[in-house]
């Protein structure tokens, strides 16, 4: 089964900030039966199009994704945008701006989680692709799967939004606050600041009991490994992120809000058409599951997961065995009857 690895072209992009971006371009991976239905795969804040991958460089839902897996390649086309904004081969502030013939570096513009899904409503057309089957996406793809719904909802049948909320909360917002400062306060080294940032980030993306029973307070010499580990993946990230667009797509996060200029999350949630399946992670500190819960709730036809787990907000990434199942399910809708709703 042959996995492609392309890029389109968009001619302009208009942006909800009033900037128009000229010469846009998607890097893209597709997968699967070429001939089956279409699932958009939305990936989150450091992830890429790479959700496949091959057996030397597997993707990172290579687990869940496949022949006879949840997302099943046998039967559906998947497919996977570097999101707008990104470093790993889209259009972003590594990208060089046509005006100036230089990267965009700071200059690029602000973008919303909006318009990154009219990146991709634009990316599809030229692909000739005129209708999901489902959109799927955790964290910062649960938003653009949320999106998705309300933007497009003719073009979409499904929308599974994972381990996210409706409107980012003030908590995110302050902890994105802490990372944007991090990396604009310094200036003359960046990266430095985006290590910082993803140490943050790191200790909301699990729970504490992980940490504990991980670390158990362990050092060498005077250094306890729970700080060593974090510094690891302060320079890991550092050295294949783009400072600029790791501080572009948390100010894109941090617009995140279905019910802006909607009459409020309510409204929404009572004119959403596509079916809606959400699943939340047990000791997600940033995307509350009670708030998940709530909105999907209020959605006619929704159903909503909470998976127990040690990994927090992780556990999108991690453990398929605990829910990949609920993917399959509703992919395929009659085994629905045999799933229980959370």
């Amino acid at each position: 089964m042959q996995t492609e690895i392309n890029t389109i072209a968009i001619p302009s992009l208009s942006l909800e900030c009033g900037n128009t971006l000229q010469d846009v371009e998607l890097i893209y991976e597709r997968t699967g039966n070429t001939k089956g239905p279409v699932i958009l795969v939305c990936h989150a804040l450091t992830g890429n199009h790479i959700v496949k991958g091959t057996d030397e460089e597997k993707g990172w839902w290579s687990e869940l994704i496949g022949p006879n897996d949840s997302i099943d390649t046998n039967h559906f086309n998947v497919i996977s945008f570097n999101v707008l904004g990104g470093c790993d081969g889209s259009t972003g502030p590594t990208s060089i701006n046509p005006k100036t013939g230089v990267p965009y570096g700071g200059t690029f513009p602000v973008i919303t989680i909006r318009d990154m899904v009219n990146a991709q409503y634009e990316g599809l057309k030229e692909l000739s692709i005129h209708h999901l089957h489902a959109v799927i996406g955790g964290s910062l793809g649960g938003m653009q799967a949320l999106e998705w719904g309300t933007l497009y909802p003719r073009f979409v049948d499904k929308v599974f939004a994972l381990a996210v909320t409706p409107v980012l909360s003030d908590y995110g917002i302050a902890f994105n606050h802490i990372g944007i400062k991090a990396i604009e306060e310094n200036h003359t080294n960046k990266e430095k600041g985006l290590e910082i940032a993803r140490m943050i980030g790191m200790v909301t993306y699990r729970t504490p009991e992980l940490f504990d029973h991980r670390f158990k307070r362990e050092q060498v010499n005077t250094t306890f490994n729970v700080e060593s580990y974090l510094e690891y993946q302060g320079e890991k990230l550092a050295q294949r992120f783009d400072p600029n667009s790791y501080l572009t797509l948390l100010k894109a996060m941090n617009s995140h809000d279905i019910g802006r200029k909607r009459g409020g999350i309510t409204n929404v949630a009572r004119d959403y058409q596509c079916e809606l399946i959400t699943v939340s992670y047990e000791g997600d500190i940033i995307y509350s599951p009670s708030k998940l819960k709530e909105f999907s709730q209020q959605v006619s036809r929704s159903h909503h997961y909470f998976v127990s787990t040690a990994f927090g907000h992780d556990g999108f990434l991690v453990e398929f065995e605990k829910w990949g199942g609920i993917i399959s399910t509703h992919l395929k809708p009659q085994l629905i009857p045999k799933l229980m709703n959370g």
